[in-house]
């Protein structure tokens, strides 16, 4: 019995290495006829484009061999990854041809290239956000697509999905933070549109924060002079203070801030004298506490603009410390 196994085994992989040098040998003449004639090329992707629009009219096998060596072509820049629009036919996709066929495509073309490399052929032709389009529309979930392609051994192909519709998840909130400021609508509100976004995208809050930042920091005309900028940043900054607050609860999220806030004083070049009188201003406002701010200015700082903002900041972290040491002062005294 373990014999005849065995030879099945044996059987099964001399057929497949001959199937694998038989594409190889399809490959190359493709390829010489294409490079030869080269009007050749789009009429070539157009008959591919219209045989994957019938894979119903093949078997399971030859539809499994048909898609390992449209990946391979797909690998090699034969074929343009614009043919996979023929998968998104409805039927196709209803009966889960496309999604079984998608799978021997990408094994395929992944073990010729790497994620990297699709990642970049699917954006060039804008296909890198319809990858679920290959599901019917009651299965269109990240999780869905997830399982399905990390049980058929795509896993890379699964998180660069998910990272993709992280993503645009965070685009998205942007777009509509950005909009809903510009109505003014009251800060409840947003702040409760952008908690449930958090949850449903899975959006950690220092990710957030950094969104609100830019918002925040966008839904004005900046003055080009860099006296008055720094007292028209403190106004706008401290009608926004609650709504950055909401999404500063962790010590993490402070810092994520400070960090952004050193970054966009130092782009942009008439902030440059304001950052330490953004930081004391979210300080008083309670955006920031004390503890983020001497982690930042001990260790945690980026190297842009850091000699001028350390200087800024130094007699306020020298009040900062004192105002720690009275404290721990008094609370022994009480004990």
């Amino acid at each position: 019995m373990l014999l005849e196994q065995n030879l099945i085994t044996a059987d099964m992989q001399k057929h497949s290495l001959t199937f694998w040098w038989l594409v190889e040998c399809w490959v190359r003449v493709f390829n010489k006829l294409i490079r030869r004639y080269k009007y050749l090329e789009k009429g070539f992707e157009d008959e591919v484009k219209k045989l994957l629009l019938f894979l119903k009219g093949f078997s399971e096998s030859e539809r499994n061999k048909l898609a390992m060596l449209t990946g391979v072509l797909l690998a090699n820049g034969t074929l343009n990854a614009s043919i996979l629009n023929s998968l998104y036919n409805e039927n196709l996709v209803k009966e889960g041809v496309s999604a079984a066929f998608a799978v021997k495509l990408f094994k395929s073309w992944i073990n010729e290239k790497d994620i990297n490399a699709v990642a970049a052929s699917l954006r060039k032709v804008s296909m890198d956000n319809r990858l679920m389009e290959l599901f019917p529309a009651n299965k269109q979930s990240v999780e869905h697509f997830t399982k399905y392609f990390t049980e058929a051994g795509l896993k890379e192909l699964s998180e660069y999905v998910r990272n993709q519709q992280t993503i645009g998840a965070r685009k998205e909130l942007q777009k509509e933070l950005q909009e809903q400021m510009s109505r003014g609508d009251p800060f409840k509100d947003i702040i409760l549109y952008v908690k449930e976004e958090m949850k449903k995208n899975n959006i950690p809050e220092p990710v957030v924060i950094g969104i609100v930042w830019s918002s925040v920091m966008s839904t004005v005309e900046w003055n080009k002079k860099e006296e008055l900028v720094a007292e028209q940043a403190i106004k706008h900054l401290k009608q926004y203070s609650p709504l950055l607050a909401a999404f500063t609860t962790q010590g993490q999220s402070e810092l994520t801030l400070l960090l952004k806030i050193q970054e966009y004083c130092y782009d942009n070049i008439h902030f440059m004298k304001a950052f330490q009188k953004i930081v004391v201003l979210f300080y008083k406002a309670e955006v920031l506490s004390e503890e983020p701010i001497l982690k930042w200015y001990k260790d945690a700082h980026v190297a842009k603009g850091k000699s001028v903002f350390l200087e800024q900041m130094k007699k306020f972290v020298e009040w900062l410390k004192n105002a720690e040491e009275e404290s721990e002062s008094e609370a022994e005294e009480g004990d």
